[in-house]
């Protein structure tokens, strides 16, 4: 596996970083992309045939997938930097009637229109209590739109849901608050009977359903798209297997960065590549234009500190930076504000009330707005702050604490092993004083 070291086995849960002030400079290998390895998962997996996934991310979410779509009849076989997947050519044949996507709000949306496929019977569809909270309604009534059965257990608009199909086509509307919700149509309505035309009239992140596009493409799957606004997907379509590389994810790379513009910091992130479709590379130019010092190579991109200031960043399509961007304004002259972006507030966590929280409790001059952040330079001191177990507020709450005097306490650290197990190890090669503890120990 690409990246600083693998993931050997689950995280033993109550876990903090215990980080003190440190000057970052080196160089680091950004793991492979979560969302392009959970997309070759499913399609692979919808697939005729064997297909195989080099360099996966190995991480919770990428292994909820896997499980998730082993249990619809794929057999994926895991070996090191590859994983091999037999399809269910689009017919799904599953050997458990309950579906766990833990915390992965990836699978349980993309894997919820593939349970659609079903000829017959049902599945039970759920996650973890964070996944349960997070909002299905719309994905749900498109589905029922386009042939469908599905209902809810417990709380209307939210997992978990009973499954049955099949999925045949039509037309429908969807407001896609989530792009998850029109990458799942978009990958599993090839495979209904007949066409399936969507209207979208409110999307955001849309640099994801690009990288959703391009993997249609490069399957060869027919489809029209007018401007992001209207879809016209052909039916009765199938996946040939493939064989295809990950690339590295622009997400995780986010921390180093966003560090490598902090104090004296200089640090290159190695495997990057600019020609993917991924919405988090415009993070570069987020932090270049609040004046850090940007060098791209062919197969490296360096950042080190410059004076920064603070700007205004509509990030609608770059949800996932808000926490790391909402640090960096921390550090910068006179304002930040971070804008239209809310659906930052149905991830894992709300993460704009959440990093209004914990950066509240460091010090930060920060406002919670209805869609984002407004943040004046500040002075942070250090103390503890809890992760509120989302994998990007711990590791943006990590990397504040390399930046300030004292020591600094991020609790719920297990949970950056949903998509970036070995980020202690990477802080650590570029210099970072980070540590896991027990948090009763801390």
């Amino acid at each position: 596996m690409r990246g600083c070291s693998t993931l050997t086995k689950k995280e033993v849960m109550n876990k903090s970083f215990i980080v003190k002030k440190s000057i970052l400079s080196g160089r680091v290998e950004i793991p492979p992309s979560k969302s392009h390895t959970i997309r070759a998962v499913a399609i692979a997996s919808l697939a005729k045939g064997e297909s195989k996934i080099l360099y996966p991310l190995v991480s919770e979410d990428t292994l909820a997938a896997v499980e998730s779509y082993k249990a619809l009849g794929a057999k994926i076989q895991i070996e090191k930097d590859l994983w091999i997947v037999e399809g269910f050519s689009g017919n799904p044949v599953p050997i458990k009637n309950l579906i766990d996507t833990k915390n992965s709000g990836t699978t349980l949306n993309i894997v919820m229109s593939s349970c659609a496929l079903l000829q017959k019977g049902e599945i039970q569809l759920t996650g973890d209590e964070q996944t349960k909270k997070r909002p299905v309604g719309p994905l749900v009534q498109s589905l029922n739109n386009l042939g469908a059965s599905i209902s809810y257990t417990e709380k209307q608009g939210f997992p978990p849901l009973i499954i049955k199909g099949k999925l045949t086509g039509g037309k429908t509307t969807l407001s896609a608050q989530s792009s998850q919700y029109l990458t799942s149509l978009l990958i599993n309505t090839p495979l209904a009977d007949n066409e399936t035309l969507i209207d979208v009239p409110l999307l955001y992140e849309k640099s994801y359903i690009e990288m959703t596009l391009e993997w249609l493409k490069y399957e060869k799957i027919k489809f029209e798209n007018e401007d992001m606004r209207k879809f016209r997907i052909p039916g009765n379509q199938s996946y040939p297997g493939f064989k295809r590389k990950i690339p590295s994810d622009f997400s995780s790379a986010t921390f180093f960065l966003a560090a490598g513009a902090l104090m004296n910091n200089d640090i290159t992130c190695l495997g990057l590549d600019f020609n993917d479709p991924q919405g988090d590379k415009a993070v570069i130019d987020y932090l270049k234009r609040m004046g850090a010092k940007v060098e791209i190579g062919k197969d490296f991109i360096r950042i080190s500190a410059g004076s920064l200031k603070g700007i205004d960043i509509d990030m609608n399509d770059t949800p996932d930076a808000l926490p790391m961007m909402a640090v960096i304004g921390c550090f910068a002259k006179g304002k930040t504000r971070l804008l239209n972006v809310p659906q930052a507030r149905i991830k894992e966590t709300d993460r704009i009330k959440t990093m209004y929280e914990e950066l509240s409790k460091m010090g930060a001059k920060i406002r919670e707005l209805k869609d984002g952040l407004e943040i004046d330079e500040s002075t942070l001191k250090a103390t503890r702050v809890n992760g509120h177990s989302d994998h990007r507020i711990v590791m943006a709450l990590a990397i504040a604490g390399l930046a300030i005097e004292g020591e600094t306490t991020v609790d719920t650290a297990e949970s950056v092993a949903i998509t970036f197990s070995n980020f202690e190890n990477c802080v650590q090669i570029v210099g970072g004083s980070i540590k896991k503890t027990n948090s009763d120990q801390s």
